[in-house]
C-alpha cells in the first residue's frame, strides 16, 4: 500500500498512545510458564504481539482472547506443540521465545520472515551456546534452529549487540533446577534490561542485579527452581509510538497535543524523548498518565541515543525542522534493526532534499535542517521509518510512503490515529 501524507494542521488535540509491544511481549513470555492465569488488559494488537501470543501457545500455554483483554493459562514446563516457532519479523520475539524453547530438549526451528531474515543472530547464538544449548543458522538467510536444554551455571558474556539476548535468558534461567550467575559486559539499552527485571519482580521471580561502578558491566544472580506467579495487569502505553505523536504535535498542532495512556509502571527506554525535547527548547507539560507538547520548533538536538536507538527515526524527522543542525550519538546501534536505519535515514531523507551525515568514527548521525521537497520514501519494511516519513509529510511537503502497512509491526492504528487528528492522507495504491 502506498499512502501520501500531506502538509496538515492538526484539528484534534488529544490522542492515546498505543499499548507497548515491549511490555506485552515480555508479559506473554513470563506468563507462558506462570502458575495460574495471567490477565493482560488493553493488549497490543501489533503484529509482533500477535506472533508472541502464537509462540506462547506453541510452547504449551493456552490463550483466550476477550474484549480488550488476553488471558494466558500458563504451563509448568515447555510442552512444544510444533516443530517451528513463528516470531514473524520480531527480533525480540525470536530471541526471547527462542530462548524459552531451549528449556526443552526438542529441536525447534525459529522462523524468520521479512526483515528478520536479513538480521544476524550471532550474539544470541553465542550466548545460548555458552549456556549449553545448540543453535544453528545464525547468519542472515540461514535456517535458524535451537535445541536445549539450557544448563545452570556461571557465565560471562559480551552483551554489546542487543539487550534482547539478556531478556531471553532472564525469562528462562529461573526455571532451571540450579541457580545461575551472569556477568554481562558492555551492556547496551540498559533500560530494556531494567524493564525485564521489573516485570520479573511483578511476576514473583527473584534476581539479584547489580551494576559495577562507572561501567557497563552487570552481575546477575538468578536463583533456580522458580516459577512465575500469574498477574492481572494493564499494558502501559508505548513511549516509542508516542514519540512520533509528540513530533506531530510539536510541528503540526495549532497550540498543543496531549498524548494519553503513558502510565510508567515499568521503565521504558524511549521515555527519554521527554529529555530530548526539553533540552532542544521544546515545551512539555505533564498530565494524568500522559504528556502535553506545545507547538514550536526545536533549536537543535544534541543527544546520546545509545540506550534508546528506536528514537533515531522520530528525532531525525523532527530535526529536519530545527533551527540548527542536530547530532545524535549511538549510530552503531542501527545496523541490525528492521533496516540499516542510519543508512536508510541518510538515503531516504536525501530524496526530500535533506542532508544527513553519518560519522562512524564518532558514532554519530547529523541532520542538517531544511525545507523538505515533495517525494517518495521507501521505509524498507521498517515500521519506524514509515512513521518518521509521516512526520516529514505532515510538517513539510507531500510524501508518498511505500509499503505503509509495515507500521502494523508496532502500531497498527497509526495512520487511523493521524487521520483522526486531522492529518490529510491519500491512498495512492493498495
Amino acid at each position: 500500500m502506498i499512502l501520501k501524507v500531506l502538509p496538515s494542521t492538526l484539528s484534534g488535540d488529544n490522542v492515546w498512545a498505543p499499548p507497548s509491544k515491549s511490555i506485552m511481549q515480555r508479559a506473554l513470555a513470563l506468563a507462558t510458564f506462570a502458575e495460574g492465569t495471567t490477565m493482560l488488559r488493553r493488549p497490543s494488537e501489533s503484529d509482533d504481539c500477535t506472533q508472541a501470543m502464537m509462540m506462547s501457545a506453541q510452547l504449551g500455554a493456552t490463550l483466550e482472547l476477550g474484549d480488550d483483554a488476553v488471558a494466558v493459562h500458563g504451563v509448568a514446563r515447555p510442552a512444544p506443540r510444533t516443530d517451528t516457532l513463528t516470531p514473524g519479523e520480531s527480533g525480540l520475539g525470536a530471541r526471547t521465545f527462542g530462548t524459552l524453547a531451549a528449556l526443552h530438549n526438542q529441536p525447534l526451528e525459529v522462523g524468520r520472515e521479512g526483515t528478520l531474515a536479513s538480521r544476524s543472530f550471532q550474539g544470541w547464538a553465542t550466548a545460548l551456546r555458552a549456556c549449553g544449548a545448540k543453535v544453528n543458522g545464525q547468519e542472515p538467510g540461514e535456517t535458524l534452529s535451537v535445541q536445549g536444554p539450557l544448563q545452570p551455571g556461571t557465565y560471562e558474556l559480551d552483551a554489546n549487540g542487543t539487550s534482547q539476548v539478556i531478556t531471553g535468558l532472564l525469562c528462562s534461567l529461573p526455571l532451571l533446577e540450579g541457580g545461575s550467575k551472569l556477568t554481562l559486559h558492555n551492556v547496551v539499552s540498559t533500560p530494556y534490561m531494567e524493564m525485564t527485571l521489573e516485570m520479573m519482580e511483578d511476576f514473583g521471580l527473584q534476581v539479584d542485579a547489580r551494576q559495577e561502578e562507572n561501567s557497563r558491566t552487570w552481575v546477575l544472580d538468578v536463583p533456580g527452581n522458580q516459577r512465575a506467579q500469574a498477574v492481572d495487569m494493564t499494558v502501559d502505553g508505548d513511549w516509542s509510538g508516542a514519540a512520533f505523536l509528540l513530533g506531530l504535535g510539536l510541528l503540526c498542532a495549532p497550540h498543543s497535543l496531549t498524548v494519553e495512556g503513558l502510565a510508567s509502571s515499568v521503565t521504558q527506554a524511549d521515555e527519554a524523548i521527554k529529555g530530548a525535547l526539553l533540552f532542544s527548547g521544546c515545551r512539555l507539560a505533564g498530565v494524568d498518565d500522559g504528556i502535553q507538547v506545545f507547538a514550536g520548533k526545536p533549536k537543535a538536538f544534541q543527544v546520546d541515543l545509545t540506550d534508546c536507538p528506536d528514537l533515531f527515526p522520530p528525532l531525525a524527522a523532527m530535526a529536519v525542522f530545527a533551527k540548527k543542525p542536530s547530532t545524535f550519538k549511538g549510530l552503531h546501534r542501527l545496523g541490525n534493526k528492521e533496516s540499516n536505519r542510519g543508512l536508510a535515514i541518510q538515503e531516504e531523507w536525501a530524496k526530500l532534499g535533506i542532508r544527513v551525515d553519518l560519522d562512524d568514527n564518532n558514532d554519530t548521525l547529523r541532520v542538517h535542517p531544511g525545507k523538505p521537497q515533495a517525494g517518495r520514501i521507501d521505509p524498507r519494511g521498517d515500521h519506524r521509518m514509515a512513521m518518521a516519513a509521516a512526520i516529514l509529510g505532515a510538517a513539510g511537503a507531500p510524501v508518498e510512503i511505500l509499503n505503509a502497512e509495515c507500521v502494523a509491526k508496532s502500531y497498527p492504528a497509526f495512520f487511523d490515529d493521524l487521520e483522526a487528528l486531522g492529518v490529510a492522507i491519500q491512498v495512492v495504491a493498495k
